[in-house]
């Protein structure tokens, strides 16, 4: 059982569709055979979704209808590219955060030598890779993306770009428009990529790794770090056994005060979250019903009693923080358990299961959906989805915070909680670094002071 949000792992089929610059690699002109065969996969798409949506009704839409226009569309269509996006806008106008087409990966990986994050309803850059075509054109930390070859980047349609190009149409460059702190115009740049041919083949186990805009040390690893009185443990994820969670509430147990930082967490397990729920609050309850096709049991958590961790507690979140780490941070509001900093969160908050979906023939070519199979409804009566959290405390770093590596969020954290530290030094508590394993291959991880 799932319950994450793939920010950036959805498709778009409207730039699909009006845009004829395409690589080869993400479109290759159809035969009659690959027509078929794409067919067959939005078929079994088809019965996925028909099988398992929450909503029997599908939220009003004919379900048949939408994919006989899909069916047609296909016999018109001239490449692989525009063949997925049209299987993908059958969900896409659900206007569902987990109901999603995960098509085949290609095997060209691109590394556009930059990363963003959205702050408010604004892009900006907040890493470099050095030695980039990115740094040497003079990209920043900082620096607002004000648009990627000509589409303006909003936080409601940002997954829809950088599908595109981090998936669909992976460029050799990409011309951005970019505003730089105190600057009084924007400027224009074409940054080159690396491109680099991986093996043809994809499989299951390669298939959820389509895209990884944070890097890996940041989606696998947890950090701790104890100035005076107050811990932080910065999660990037729920995507973890139960088990380790209760390891890592072993790390802070003890402490007065505790920040959890929960910005740019997705979300992941159910039962991960249900975990850290029991050791945050001294009484049994249930976190949010479930609403799905069928009756379904709620999400609950049973106190860990002395196990408890019984300390002031502050919750960051931002726009990248999604699903479980959402109902998290809602349940800390409605409990009245702690304070929620940062800035308003994803709105996308679902249960949904992933389905892996295989082509068969001598190469066997792996692709998949996303069905949401429930609603989640909290103590109040209502759903985040397209709504988000709003924090408590609306606290959104600004480009010239993002130059300077400063960190007001974290600073207004440990402001609630008694202490003092300047946004300069909370930026110096937990810093991104581009870097590469002894494999060779390029990392981002945390560099903790």
């Amino acid at each position: 059982m799932r319950i994450r949000a793939f920010f950036c792992i959805s498709i778009v089929a409207v730039f699909i569709f009006h845009n004829s610059a395409v690589p080869a690699t993400a479109q290759q002109t159809l035969n009659r055979i690959q027509r078929e065969t794409m067919k067959l996969m939005m078929k079994n798409v088809k019965n996925a979704v028909k099988k398992n949506y929450y909503d029997e009704n599908f939220r009003g839409i004919d379900l048949d209808e939408r994919f006989e226009k899909v069916n047609a569309r296909l016999d018109e269509v001239s490449t692989t590219g525009q063949a997925f996006g049209a299987i993908a806008q059958a969900l896409i106008d659900f206007d569902d955060s987990h109901l999603y087409f995960i098509p085949p990966s290609t095997n060209l990986e691109v590394e556009y030598g930059w990363r963003h994050k959205i702050f408010g309803d604004k892009l900006f850059v907040t890493l470099v890779k050095p030695g980039s075509d990115a740094e040497k054109k003079g990209l920043s930390p900082g620096d607002q993306i004000i648009g990627i070859e000509g589409t303006t980047p909003s936080r409601k349609e940002l997954w829809k770009v950088m599908y595109f190009y981090e998936v669909l149409s992976k460029r050799p460059a990409i011309k951005l428009s970019v505003l730089s702190p105190g600057a009084s115009s924007p400027k224009e740049i074409s940054i080159d990529s690396k491109l680099r041919r991986l093996p043809r083949i994809y499989t299951a186990q390669t298939l959820f790794k389509i895209l990884d805009t944070t890097g890996k040390s940041m989606l696998d690893y947890n950090y701790f770090k104890t100035i005076g009185n107050v811990t932080i443990w910065k999660m990037p994820s729920f995507s973890v056994d139960p088990n380790q969670i209760d390891v890592m509430v072993g790390k802070v147990r003890s402490s007065q005060n505790l920040i959890l930082d929960l910005r740019g967490n997705g979300g992941g397990r159910v039962d991960a979250l249900e975990r850290l729920v029991s050791f945050m609050f001294d009484k049994d309850l249930v976190i949010a019903e479930r609403k799905g096709r069928k009756p379904m049991d709620p999400m609950v958590s049973k106190t860990r009693g002395d196990k408890v961790f019984s300390g002031n507690l502050v919750v960051l979140i931002d726009a990248n923080s999604a699903s479980a780490s959402e109902i998290f941070a809602r349940l800390v509001q409605l409990e009245g358990r702690g304070k929620v900093v940062g800035d308003v969160s994803s709105g996308a908050v679902m249960q949904a299961l992933n389905e892996t979906l295989y082509l068969g023939g001598s190469d066997e070519i792996a692709y998949g959906v996303s069905v949401t199979n429930a609603d989640v409804i909290f103590s109040d009566r209502k759903s985040l989805e397209h709504v988000g959290v709003v924090p408590d405390e609306t606290v959104i770093p600004s480009g010239t915070d993002l130059r300077s590596l400063s960190d007001p969020v974290l600073a207004k954290a440990f402001e609630l909680l008694g202490t003092k530290i300047t946004p300069t030094d909370a930026g110096t508590i937990f810093r991104l670094k581009w870097t590469e394993n002894s494999k060779g291959e390029e990392q981002i991880e945390i560099i903790t002071k």
